[in-house]
């Protein structure tokens, strides 16, 4: 789709950031897609990016409320705003608003990186089949990421049981979106990771781009999938132009 994009060939495609969700963990993408960008390029290069941040308060009320019409309302503005700017492709920085992806995408002729994709090839690479999903509560009970996981790549998706779903979720939204870290909460996480293990999990996928914050691969008896590194990942193979590194299923998006 290069036919979209906003400056000329010799340079690396602007990435355009949908944060906010919460900006604990947008900073977090920003900080990534820069060390990738050093590190593949030289130690004074950085990303051509644009993030618009929403105020993330009314979204999550929306959230909660179940009203999902209003919060895709104000997001695909947020991807109307980048595409002005002279973005050359989405990434929308949460893993629970990708519920309303299909709307996001359609907002701007620009591709749209799903999150889902990049998991599913990295579940690949480590031959993974059995994945233990943590999140927020409509991402691990709404079907919109487990159902790409298992229709492109394959891959079983495992839950927590209530009790730890609804662990996981408080943490989320008391705890990690307002950039609190307890070692309780670890433990916690800890503890239904271990869960999943025992239930036949082969690797873990944080599937809330703020458990990263909380849970390393050190804190993990299971391989770890971080969606907010993977997706950041992604952006940079986007923007360098190495998009036959991504599997099929993300390609009819670029």
């Amino acid at each position: 789709m290069d036919t979209l994009t906003h400056q000329g060939p010799d340079q690396p495609r602007v990435i355009g950031l949908i944060g906010g969700m919460s900006w604990e963990s947008s900073a977090e993408y920003y900080r990534l897609i820069n060390q990738e960008i050093r590190r593949r390029l030289g130690p004074l290069r950085s990303a051509r990016l644009l993030l618009h941040s929403v105020d993330f308060g009314p979204i999550q009320q929306a959230q909660h409320d179940g009203r999902w019409d209003d919060a895709a309302v104000m997001l695909e503005d947020a991807a109307r705003r980048l595409y002005r700017g002279g973005a050359d492709c989405i990434v929308l920085c949460t893993n629970t608003m990708h519920k309303l992806a299909d709307r996001i995408a359609a907002a701007a002729p620009l591709p749209f990186l799903h999150i889902a994709d990049p998991v599913g090839a990295a579940a690949r690479r480590r031959q993974a089949t059995v994945l233990g999903l943590l999140g927020t509560r409509f991402t691990m009970e709404q079907p919109f990421l487990r159902e790409r996981l298992e229709r492109h790549y394959g891959l079983r998706v495992l839950v927590p049981d209530e009790a730890g779903r609804a662990d996981v979720h408080r943490i989320i939204y008391e705890e990690l979106c307002a950039g609190v870290i307890r070692d309780g909460s670890r433990q916690v996480y800890q503890r239904i990771i271990g869960e999943l293990a025992a239930r036949g999990a082969e690797a873990v996928l944080l599937g809330c781009t703020e458990i990263g914050l909380l849970i390393g691969q050190a804190d993990s008896p299971l391989p770890v999938l971080d969606t907010t590194a993977l997706h950041a990942q992604a952006a940079v193979d986007f923007s360098l132009r190495e998009d036959s590194a991504w599997p099929a299923a993300a390609r009819q998006n670029l």
